[in-house]
């Protein structure tokens, strides 16, 4: 089923039970609240697994904690990811929630499941020279990319802004004040923020802006061969293809340039707080994690370079 599918065409397949129904509200009660087209996606992708499990559905109120937990470990047995594992507990407390102030159930149940800790990983970052070796070689006329002034634009936005892929394609043609540099950006929870462009992001979107072929009242700045906004997908697609060409790694993710734009700014000397701000971080012990990243680029410099090290 296609993830643009509205929540009646995506639950079809099950029978018709309470626990259907109140997902089906749910998910369109989302939809309402404008929720972002990947938040959307995850909890209609959680939800209809969750329903899957327990098809033939129950009745909601025989849905205690037991039962949860028991959906719960059938996740581990999967062996997803702890990052996978909270983000469909966090959409079963949504759900839930919605249940209890619809009174569709007693309490939220979901609440007393225990969320898994997330391991504290250090970001992969680029270095400098390979992020310009690769922005600066996109245009060679050996690669036969089709738009490579778009794709150009694309990686001096999402390094030059420190973007999330899921915020780069959702910037419309409004969002952007090149006189002025700078860009409206709508992050996690649909918070606004304003990023600054540089001056090579700022002349790459000039160029790409000069000859995009958009389909007709179509808003966004990033659009594909159909003249439609282009997808997270493409845009990883893209990223391996230049990754893989350009730098011998086609393990090079979109969110590393995201990782690299923080690390380089604070190897800068730039100010932690403000490094936040940027990057959109509700919490500055997000940001924190780049601290990390610095003090072992420091250690790996020294390692290098002294002579008594």
């Amino acid at each position: 089923m296609s993830i643009s599918a509205s929540p009646s065409e995506r639950l079809a397949r099950f029978e018709a039970s309470e626990l259907r129904e109140a997902i089906s509200g749910f998910l369109e009660d989302r939809e309402r609240q404008s929720s972002s087209v990947h938040t959307l996606r995850n909890y209609a992708i959680d939800c209809e697994q969750f329903l899957e499990y327990f098809t033939p559905a129950p009745p909601m109120a025989s849905l205690g904690v037991n039962e949860l937990r028991e959906w719960m470990a059938s996740l581990y047995d999967k062996n997803l990811s702890t990052v996978s594992i909270r983000r469909k507990v966090s959409s079963l407390r949504s759900f839930f929630h919605y249940c209890r102030t619809r009174e569709l159930c007693d309490k939220n149940t979901a609440k007393y499941l225990k969320l898994p800790k997330t391991p504290k990983k250090v970001p992969q970052v680029l270095d400098a020279e390979a992020v310009n070796f690769l922005v600066d070689n996109i245009g060679k006329a050996e690669l036969n990319r089709p738009f490579p002034k778009r794709d150009r634009a694309i990686f001096e936005v999402l390094y030059g802004c420190g973007l999330r892929v899921s915020e780069l394609v959702g910037v419309s043609l409004e969002d952007v004040d090149l006189e002025e540099r700078w860009l409206k950006v709508l992050g996690k929870g649909n918070k606004e923020r304003m990023s600054p462009i540089g001056f090579s992001a700022q002349e790459a979107l000039r160029l790409y802006l000069a000859e995009r072929a958009a389909a007709p009242g179509e808003t966004a700045v990033f659009v594909n061969y159909k003249g439609a906004r282009i997808t997270t997908r493409a845009v990883h697609q893209i990223t391996k293809f230049y990754a893989s060409m350009l730098l011998g790694d086609p393990s090079v993710h979109p969110h590393e340039f995201r990782h690299s734009f923080a690390t380089h700014l604070l190897n800068a000397g730039a100010d932690l707080r403000a490094i936040q701000e940027l990057l959109g971080h509700s919490s500055l012990s997000t940001t924190q994690l780049y601290t990390k990243v610095a003090i072992e680029d420091l250690e790996r410099v020294y390692q290098k370079a002294h002579p008594k090290a």
